[in-house]
């Protein structure tokens, strides 16, 4: 199918401004593809990245009316910010989280050891898990992006660089200090990431 050269963004976006629902709908038909396919790279569900696809033009549509977009030829940017950002707060308001693999190459659920799943040890892992999840909301911002990114999407460090921007040694970098204060505040909490409930 060949591309037909339209109007640009900026007068697409001014037509909108101007009361033209049409131009707007031709920004969402410019776009959705893509905003669809970095949400669903980082999401990997269907269903959760065509409801996150409605709340990014949602969005998108209230900045306009509200003239909070003032970002002059760089829609495209600003547009797959927004889709990248909605889909990463899907997960910090998930109670799902990664297997988070340590700097020493263990996981940390592997260093949790129960002899039996009684009553008081589901319990146990489930507080354990709730701490957890607790200390990865506590990390700097881009630290827990990539750690979620990595450990619970199974994105490679180029992929990462790719959806956030930086380069693959800054993404490295962050998951380092990621793991790192990981430990850090896992000590001071007296979890003692490498004995915790081993049987004496």
């Amino acid at each position: 199918m060949s591309k037909r050269i339209g109007p640009k963004d900026s007068e697409l976006i001014a037509q909108y401004r101007n009361g033209s629902e049409a131009a707007f709908e031709m920004l969402v038909d410019k776009y959705k593809s893509k905003v669809l396919t970095t949400i669903y790279l980082i999401v990997k569900d269907q269903g959760v990245a065509e409801d996150l696809l409605q709340d990014v033009f949602i969005k998108v549509i209230y900045t306009l009316n509200a003239d909070g977009y003032n970002e002059e030829g760089k829609f495209q940017p600003w547009l797959m910010r927004i889709a990248h950002n909605l889909a990463i707060d899907y997960f910090r308001k998930s109670r799902r989280y990664p297997t988070i693999i340590m700097e020493d190459g263990e996981s940390l659920f592997n260093t949790l050891k129960f002899a039996e799943e009684t009553i008081e040890d589901l319990q146990i892992k489930e507080d354990t898990l709730a701490m957890i999840r607790k200390l990865i909301e506590e990390l700097p911002e881009t630290q827990k992006e990539v750690l979620i990114m990595r450990h619970y999407n199974d994105l490679s460090f180029q992929e990462i660089a790719e959806q956030t921007g930086v380069s693959i040694n800054t993404a490295l970098g962050r998951m380092r200090y990621a793991l790192i204060n990981m430990r850090k505040k896992m000590k001071q909490l007296n979890f003692a990431y490498d004995k915790i409930f081993y049987p004496k």
